[in-house]
């Protein structure tokens, strides 16, 4: 007999029953309950987690963290993004539309850092990969926050860079989630399988 069955067959004994129907149903009901627990503890145990600390709010630099995010939470990973100083940028509303690609320095410019550093290089080298973007069909940063927030994925913004760089909280995009502190990164990436520094 199921327990689903154990509060008609009491009710259908009548008085003569010994079993209370109200603590048949409640005891059911808490079965019911551990049972859910159980098995919210076993998905949780294993679902892989991803912690990525953001430090960097180039254009160029702002693609890994989010596409990274947005693949692991496709497949079910718990996955927190940590933007932190310059990285901070990448989820700052207006600051992500004008990101820029920096070409001094950076080893794959088709250019001498000499020229790179002349005025409007790097307007032009962001124009380029840019273009490059939209000729490929690649995702926007913008679409790629839309993503990763869709799928779950935890975009988090320091405090203490919100506050060092005097931003407000309604700058950053709906759903980021602002006045996070180190403590609570450190404590995702200790229970994290993968932490990545970018």
């Amino acid at each position: 007999m199921s327990t689903d069955d154990l509060p008609s067959a009491a009710e259908s004994a009548g008085s003569e029953s010994e079993i209370d129907v109200a603590e048949l149903r409640a005891l059911r009901e808490r079965v019911e309950e551990l049972e859910g627990a159980l098995a919210d503890l076993e998905t949780s145990e294993d679902q892989q987690k991803l912690t990525i600390i953001a430090t960097q709010g180039s254009f160029d630099m702002a693609y890994p963290p989010l596409i990274l995010a947005s693949t692991a939470a496709a497949f079910g990973w718990d996955v927190v993004v940590f933007h932190t100083f310059w990285g901070l940028d990448i989820l700052h509303e207006e600051k992500s539309k004008n990101l820029k690609l920096s070409a001094v320095g950076n080893p794959n410019m088709p250019l001498p850092n000499a020229l790179a550093a002349l005025p409007g290089m790097d307007a032009m080298a962001t124009k380029m990969m840019q273009k490059k973007i939209d000729e490929n069909g690649t995702a926007t940063i913008e679409e790629l926050i839309d993503l990763s927030l869709e799928t779950g994925v935890d975009l988090q913004a320091c405090q203490m860079t919100i506050e060092l760089m005097e931003y407000a909280e309604d700058d950053f995009y709906d759903d980021v989630t602002t006045g996070v502190g180190a403590a609570t990164a450190l404590q995702h990436m200790a229970e994290s399988d993968v932490q990545l520094l970018v």
